[in-house]
């Protein structure tokens, strides 16, 4: 089988594994210069915010597995290839001269065992960095159940690793993937976490090579087993918290074949629901929000027609309107329409005057949003909710609004159950003046 016809293969395979920052790119255009019918390119971002281009190739999609989600499992019925390390090296240095790439996304499928398949990732980054000289950023799968040696090789060579949890709880996991261990997923994380810090305690300076620089990240399907919200959001606090991920994506499932544990065929991918849980996971990285503020196990899961901050904003009326001109960075961030960037902003402005209304919206913040929760100098809302939907419908844009009156002709009954009851209750006696 010749290079190109490998380069088909492996990249159409990888792009399912969506625990780098990637685009996938589609399409024939026709003519062979710039081209990018096969060409596996995908964009990340650096540390210091620029985007790169990587070449997002598998090693080999055998696999000695039979997960039932996932498309190169050994029972599903597909092309399969295998490069060579000084394929993919070649590969990737001659895509590196041509200006088509900036670096690599190696990921892989477990041929024969996970020692085999890391040490063929180990020889193939040492050809990059040893022979090649090759000093580009590099993202490479850490492959749960091989030894913690070779995870460490891989880690010296690379920039940043990932090792994918897949599924957001242990028993899902043995249901659909009954080959891998909880255990040695978790393993090969918990190892770059612990080495990094004590790397960290002996110093850079005594340090002849750097340990995953860019830190590590991991990767959950969504919509393939029935964990609801709340539990993988929980599951995602917890990996940043024990492991300290760089990030956590989202893969909402694409059914690519019939099984009675797995979604039908028919069944639109959750992609809405995906977004939702990336807005959640922003909350808790940028926003001090802890996962528990977000969802609960009485609301497990996300109202897919307004976001987590608005949402949770909406729930707690009652904290609102907050005063800009006093208010802590932590209250700032929970004001929908303001971000980390306004938040601060308003705090060095405030220094030097008196917040107004103009002033905000100087600042960045989004007032068609923030209007409704802030407290300034010439401006204030202290009215109750009196209108749940319109408070609600003011929040949306127009085309989730629309969609929401389109799919549900009761919308009055099935948006209040976006607030508590005992709330509703609250605010009803306090429209009719009893109580507080």
């Amino acid at each position: 089988m010749d290079i190109e016809m490998k380069l088909e293969i492996l990249t159409e395979s990888a792009k399912y594994d969506a625990s780098c920052s990637s685009s996938g790119v589609t399409g024939e255009r026709g003519g062979t210069l710039g081209s990018t019918a096969v060409a596996g390119c995908c964009h990340s971002f650096s540390a210091d915010g620029r985007c790169i281009s990587l070449l997002k190739i598998l090693l080999t999609n055998v696999c000695i597995f039979d997960c039932h989600y996932c498309v190169n499992r050994k029972s599903n019925s597909i092309r399969r290839a295998t490069f060579t390390p000084e394929e993919i090296a070649r590969l990737t240095i001659d895509f590196y001269r041509r200006n088509y790439i900036e670096g690599l996304f190696l990921s892989s499928s477990i041929i024969k065992s996970p020692d085999y398949t890391c040490e063929l990732m180990i020889k193939t980054l040492e050809l990059l960095r040893n022979h090649y000289g090759f000093a580009g950023y590099i993202h490479v799968k850490a492959i749960p159940g091989a030894d913690a040696t070779l995870i460490d090789r891989l880690a010296f060579l690379a920039d940043r690793l990932s090792s994918n949890i897949e599924l957001p709880s242990q028993e899902s996991l043995a249901l659909l993937a009954p080959d891998k261990s909880p255990q040695a997923v978790v393993r090969p994380m918990k190892q770059i976490a612990q080495r990094k810090k004590e790397l960290a305690l002996i110093g850079h300076h005594r340090q002849t090579k750097q340990y995953a620089p860019a830190g590590q990240s991991t990767q959950m399907i969504i919509g393939a087993t029935p964990d609801d919200d709340y539990q993988i959001l929980q599951t995602t606090a917890s990996l940043y918290d024990k492991f300290q991920l760089r990030r956590v994506y989202f893969s909402a499932y694409i059914p690519t074949v019939a099984h009675s544990l797995l979604p039908s065929l028919d069944t639109k991918p959750p992609l809405l629901r995906e977004h939702r849980l990336y807005q959640a996971d922003w909350l808790m990285r940028f926003y001090q929000f802890e996962a528990s503020e977000i969802l609960s196990p009485e609301q497990p899961n996300f109202n897919l027609y307004i976001d987590p901050k608005a949402n949770w904003a909406i729930q707690h009326y009652d904290q609102f309107p907050i005063d800009v001109q006093r208010a802590p960075l932590g209250q700032l961030l929970r004001i929908p329409g303001i971000g980390p960037t306004s938040a601060r902003r308003i705090i060095n402005l405030r220094k030097h005057r008196q917040l107004d209304y103009t002033d905000l919206a100087k600042t960045g913040a989004v007032m068609k949003r923030a209007k409704y929760f802030v407290a300034c100098k010439d401006y204030a809302n202290n009215q109750p909710i009196s209108d749940p939907l319109r408070l609600i419908a003011s929040l949306m844009s127009a085309k989730d609004y629309q969609q929401l009156k389109t799919a549900n002709t009761q919308l009055e009954s099935e948006q209040l159950t976006l607030f508590d009851p005992e709330y509703l209750a609250r605010e009803k006696q306090r429209e009719v003046g009893i109580g507080q």
